[in-house]
């Protein structure tokens, strides 16, 4: 509904209002205030009816999937994400189709009336059982799902037991995709296929993350083998696993550190194929037991170091950052920076995601999602869409 008072809209100018320059690219424009007057509020609402409201609902409150609120949105934020797609420095999509035969002066028409309308309401909150568990923190429930790993590979992963691998300081990558591995049947191993069938995806995930935070060092038991011998054939090695050791590749697990004996056994199980590698197969195939043995040793020798992987921020962490520009709970007083206040939860994950890819550009949103991970932008996203949706008028004030 629109609002009864008509607030000054701190907006770009437009030629037909204010006698401008030509339009320059968004990132050059000039804001200075114009009025928005009753008829041209009426003007915008019949453009947005015949342009926008097809996709983004009547009264700026999307029903589709993927498709963002614009009720109450910023003007000013409006009106140059408009001209952006009129000039093309956005990506062609549907919205190009929309706006490519509105004129300058009927942009800021269509975002004043947006402008006007009362906000979106906020998405229903969780059920109680289902918030709790929304908010479980990872390294928490990684902590506690790492007990029962402790007898073989110690309390923080660093393994005193011969044979069993330390844990501590691994890429979380290669440890999810190992433990499935055990879990599939793929490594064969019927302790480990027990223990872990019966661990769900997310908790995998989050033991993943509790050891590879865990400061790495090596292992307890002693080597077999000569560690300078080894030294000659890890040379081969050092392409995925690193010179020393240490590997740059996630998918890659660093050995630097490791136990000797299980090094050896997991080598031994390449080369006779009970551990299914044909790149690795190939690599070992001419290694006889004394070399295993030396190469195990070289690599036991060696200092581990801890994978970058830091520790995932909380919701509050998170929201705190994002404040900073978005205003208090999403709600922008910014001309220039969108409200995200009871926006979609789905648009708000999508936009993230495409920052985080870098299919969307900003410097300051790249480097702000770029560390995130995908359950920390649905989370984000969720927490907004969550919040109560406040509208701003943006007053002009007289010359002193």
């Amino acid at each position: 509904m629109m609002r009864k008072i008509l607030a000054c809209l701190v907006l770009a100018a437009s030629p037909a209002l204010t006698h401008a320059q030509p339009a320059k690219p968004p990132a050059q424009l000039e804001l200075r205030p114009i009025f928005a007057t009753v008829p041209d509020i009426i003007e915008g609402r019949r453009l947005a009816e015949v342009s926008c409201a097809r996709c983004h609902g009547a009264n700026g409150i999307s029903t589709t999937a993927g498709v963002p609120h614009i009720a109450a949105q910023r003007s000013p934020y409006l009106y140059t994400q408009l001209r952006a797609y009129l000039q093309g420095s956005r990506p062609q999509s549907a919205m190009t189709g929309a706006v490519k035969f509105l004129s300058d002066d009927a942009l800021v028409k269509v975002a004043a009336y947006f402008g006007t309308l009362d906000p979106p309401r906020p998405a229903a909150a969780p059920k109680p059982a289902a918030k709790a568990t929304a908010q479980k923190d990872p390294l928490l429930a990684g902590k506690a799902a790492a007990e029962s790993c402790a007898g073989c590979h110690g309390d923080s992963g660093v393994s005193k037991t011969p044979g069993s691998p330390s844990l501590a300081g691994l890429d979380p990558k290669y440890l999810v995709a190992a433990t499935n591995a055990y879990k599939s049947g793929q490594r064969k191993h019927e302790l480990m296929k027990s223990l872990v069938a019966g661990v769900s995806d997310a908790d995998v995930g989050n033991l993943a993350l509790f050891y590879a935070l865990q400061k790495p060092a090596r292992a307890g038991a002693p080597a077999a083998g000569d560690a300078a011998a080894g030294k000659e054939a890890a040379a081969a090695c050092g392409g995925c696993h690193g010179d020393k050791g240490v590997a740059t590749d996630p998918a890659n697990p660093s050995l630097a550190g490791q136990d000797a004996q299980y090094l050896a056994t997991a080598t031994q199980a390449y080369k006779d194929g009970t551990r299914k590698d044909e790149a690795m197969k190939a690599m070992v195939a001419a290694l006889d037991d004394k070399a295993i043995r030396d190469l195990a040793a070289f690599y036991a020798a060696q200092q581990p170091q801890a994978p970058r992987v830091r520790k995932p921020l909380s919701l509050a962490e998170l929201t705190e950052r994002c404040d900073r520009c978005h205003g208090v709970n999403g709600n922008s007083i910014d001309p220039m920076v969108p409200a995200i206040a009871a926006q979609r939860a789905d648009w708000l994950e999508q936009v993230l995601n495409a920052y985080r890819t870098g299919a969307r550009k900003s410097a300051a949103m790249a480097a702000m999602s770029s560390i995130m991970s995908e359950a920390e932008v649905k989370e984000l996203a969720t927490h907004y869409s969550r919040q109560s949706a406040r509208a701003v008028t943006f007053i002009a004030l007289p010359n002193r």
